[in-house]
């Protein structure tokens, strides 16, 4: 087996509850770190440090009074400390995890709208009018939480924790370099009016529209003025 599939002990007692776990739930807390040294035979020392692990993916919370808790699993966290990294070390990096995204918004297009029902139009519709209304106002405000929502509500309901995994850090990202205050108006017009006919193509369920115009409008971001 691959290095990188090998579990630690703590990783590997992790799982284990939780496929054993019968409030379906996938959370629960642990016993106290004495009890899972002797029950792994590791020493309290070494399990701290396997311990700090799963707590940076995401994977178990530590607290005062409730202890060591499981979390549901996410795929979240390790993926956003890699590309913490990643932007550390070279912030062009960005422009390939931003390809990798639109690749996958592009493929699970489909897919994802056909999940969709009339709440989330409704919502869709909603998030449209807030960032309209931002773009008309005065002064003129950047709708980037409107636009993380939207783009992150269309694929919401999709059952593969992978792609949500990737979809979210992608925002986490675009943050962290500072994308959502770029301010140049005629190009925030440019992309929110691809937005509105993604938007109307969902709700008519004109889907290739809508997949189009997501297309057409990824391409906006390699060429933005600066």
């Amino acid at each position: 087996m691959s290095p990188c599939l090998n579990l630690s002990e703590f990783l590997n007692y992790l799982a284990n509850t939780a496929k054993s776990d019968s409030g379906g739930d996938n959370t629960n807390t642990l016993p106290p770190i004495n009890k899972i040294s002797t029950e792994l035979g590791i020493s309290v020392a070494s399990l701290r440090e396997q311990l700090e692990v799963a707590k940076a993916l995401g994977l178990v919370e530590v607290r005062p009074r409730t202890g060591i808790r499981r979390l549901p699993y996410s795929f979240s966290p390790a993926v956003c400390r890699s590309l913490s990294y990643a932007l550390a070390v070279d912030q062009t990096n960005f422009e390939a995890y931003s390809d990798l995204r639109n690749h996958i918004e592009e493929s699970y297009w489909h897919e994802a709208v056909l999940t969709l029902n009339k709440s989330d139009e409704e919502r869709l519709k909603q998030l449209m009018n807030n960032a309209w209304e931002k773009l008309k106002g005065n002064p003129i405000q950047i709708p980037h939480q409107e636009h993380r929502q939207l783009h992150l509500l269309i694929y919401h309901r999709l059952d593969n924790i992978f792609v949500q995994g990737i979809l979210s850090t992608y925002w986490d990202a675009y943050e962290a370099v500072g994308m959502n205050v770029f301010a140049d108006y005629n190009y925030l017009q440019t992309v929110w009016n691809y937005h509105q006919t993604m938007v109307d193509a969902i709700c008519s369920k004109d889907y290739n529209t809508g997949y189009q115009a997501l297309v057409e409008h990824k391409e906006l971001l390699f060429h933005r003025p600066h």
